[in-house]
């Protein structure tokens, strides 16, 4: 019997011999074949750990072709309510706006835009600038314009450009209108909107530069409604370093909702660079808390983001953040949890606009001039 053990042992260790040897050589087969190529597959990309976006699963982003080229600086990207896709040419000095298989549908010049939203009566809202005399000098100024599209047929060329910002008002201010920058807007369900401004002079409790306007429509004169600033948005600190910051607003997102929710990008001085904020009421307070807490949110993790530049919302709540400082996407649950993510510099050049829809994200690829489109691999079976 002992005779047999033994015999079966032998038999065994041989077996588990031979079976370590076919696993080395398979491995090693796998290794050469891996190293014929030493190009990246763009078409392919797997979010990885490589590109500093943090640890992701294996899901590939599977490139949309042809890129979408001829643009300079272009700093936006909105999908709109029609459906129809909106550029921010930046240095262009123009608007280009196309149907979602990439067809040039019209253009309208204004100068230098840098942020676009659009509300439910489909106005497009433009942070842009534009020139004008003062005391016989070409002065540059920021600026926030309005398009009717509805009243223009929806053709964009025919739009035309009515400047909410600065108003006549602001130019009895001359230095402090200077100064001032606007650099993000986004829209709510009511036809309200928010625009971001920045500057260097935030030492005034009443009127920092850097702060969120609150605009709606009030009736003025004869009754006829007016977009009107009624306020800026409390308790937020100007120059703050943690949450409740409005320390350098780079954008601003609403929810495609009836809520007054929205993102924010900051790019001052701040540990928390992406920023839910959420809209309350009760007895005892009505305002703004950050809905996620840096406790449980990876979204919310210390310096999780260099130069957040844009932020996009899909039907699921999750969040997509173009960071131009790492030339890279994150993608993240509506609990702050990362999921997918991915870039780097072989991939992008400082990203800095972000859109979804339809299983397709859009990203304005600023460095290359270009729009690049992306389909999870996941939607593509």
């Amino acid at each position: 019997m002992r005779s047999n053990r033994v015999k079966i042992f032998s038999i065994q260790t041989k077996m588990i011999y031979k079976m370590k040897i076919v696993y080395l050589l398979l491995a090693a087969v796998v290794l050469f074949s891996g190293c014929n190529t030493g190009k990246l597959d763009l078409d392919k990309i797997t979010a990885t750990e490589d590109t500093d976006t943090g640890k992701i699963n294996d899901t590939v982003y599977v490139k949309q072709n042809p890129d979408w080229t001829g643009f300079n600086n272009p700093q936006d990207i909105l999908v709109g309510r029609e459906p129809f896709l909106y550029v921010a040419d930046t240095d262009n000095d123009q608007i280009v706006m196309l149907n979602l298989a990439g067809q040039v549908l019209g253009k309208r010049s204004i100068k230098h835009p840098i942020a676009l939203a659009q509300d439910y009566q489909l106005n497009l809202i433009v942070c842009a600038e534009f020139d004008t005399l003062i005391q016989g000098v070409t002065e540059t100024f920021s600026a926030v314009y309005k398009l009717d599209l509805y009243s223009a047929g929806h053709n964009i060329e025919n739009t035309v450009p009515v400047r909410i910002i600065p108003t006549a008002k602001d130019f009895l201010y001359l230095n402090e209108t200077k100064r001032r920058e606007y650099t993000g807007v986004c829209a709510f369900y009511d036809n309200s909107f928010f625009v971001s401004r920045i500057g260097p002079n935030n030492s005034s409790i009443f009127d920092p530069d850097n702060a969120i306007l609150i605009y709606q429509k009030k009736a003025v004169l004869n009754s006829v409604k007016a977009d009107t600033l009624i306020g800026t948005v409390p308790l937020l600190t100007p120059e703050g370093t943690g949450l409740l910051s409005a320390n350098k607003i780079s954008s601003l997102t609403s929810f495609n909702k009836r809520n007054m929710d929205f993102i924010l990008t900051l790019v001052g001085n701040n540990s928390f660079r992406t920023q839910w904020l959420q809209y309350i009421e009760s007895s005892e307070f009505s305002g703004y808390v950050s809905k996620l807490s840096p406790s449980n949110a990876t979204m919310m993790s210390v310096n999780k983001f260099t130069q957040p530049e844009d932020v996009a919302i899909d039907d699921l709540d999750n969040i997509f953040i173009a960071d131009a400082g790492k030339d890279s996407i994150y993608k993240f649950n509506s609990y702050g949890d990362e999921l997918q993510s991915f870039g780097g510099p072989a991939v992008f050049k400082s990203p800095h606009a972000v859109a979804f829809f339809d299983k397709t994200l859009y990203v304005v690829d600023t460095g290359n001039n270009r729009i690049l489109r992306f389909i999870l691999s996941t939607e593509t079976d």
